[in-house]
């Protein structure tokens, strides 16, 4: 079990940064960072949610604009490319993943952007795109009890703010949706529901939730 002060480093650039460079030693002895590019998911890959983000995505094809909050460097941005998801704006607060990010998909046509930003303070307008995917990146604020609300609270006020009326929040975790729920409940802002995301190549394991915030149309 990490402590509540390991717990705490998930919320800072630095400790990303440096999980997202790895250091190689040349034959002078001299250390060469470079910088891992290697996709890893968090909470299940694209092939297990992929039901789930259709269901509660809009057709592929459209003019709707998807932010991805905390991409890390998943593949979630170009497996929804490939379905034909081509305006995305994809962010994380690491500089290091988001260059690296950068590079590895630059092939990506569309409206397909890569920003460093903190989940936090969205440099977005209001009410500037249609859906926000978070896949583990709120967890990452989430440290002490477990009904402590940690960093959270940031996101979730600036993914209100930067919804469409009308627009989705889908949120991926393994946290119990008795604990999210005091979080995630706004009833001034949204609607709140919640599905066990069932393993498609069954065999039990650990469990998710998928969360969906649908944004009031007047409020």
């Amino acid at each position: 079990m990490s402590s509540q002060s390991e717990l705490k480093e998930l919320s800072s650039p630095t400790f990303w940064d440096n999980r997202y460079t790895t250091s190689n030693t040349d034959q002078d002895g001299d250390e060469n960072p470079e910088t891992t590019i290697e996709s890893f998911e968090w909470f299940r890959d694209f092939s297990k949610l992929r039901p789930f983000l259709e269901k509660w995505l809009p057709g592929p094809g459209g003019e709707e604009k998807i932010l991805h909050l905390g991409c890390g460097n998943s593949t979630l941005t170009a497996d929804l490319h490939t379905l034909g998801y081509t305006h995305q704006l994809s962010v994380d607060f690491s500089h290091v993943v988001i260059q690296a990010m950068k590079l590895k998909y630059a092939a990506l046509g569309g409206d397909t952007e890569w920003r460093v930003m903190d989940v936090r303070a969205l440099e977005m307008g209001d009410a500037s795109v249609d859906v926000a995917v978070d896949k583990g990146t709120l967890d990452a604020f989430l440290y002490g009890s477990l009904w402590d609300r940690g960093g959270g609270e940031g996101e979730c006020w600036e993914v209100a703010r930067v919804l469409k009326p009308g627009g989705r929040w889908l949120y991926i975790t393994y946290r119990q949706p008795h604990f999210m729920k005091p979080l995630l409940v706004r009833d001034d802002k949204w609607e709140v529901e919640v599905e066990v995301l069932e393993d498609p190549d069954g065999g039990g394991g650990f469990e998710y939730f998928g969360f969906i915030m649908k944004r009031h149309q007047n409020r």
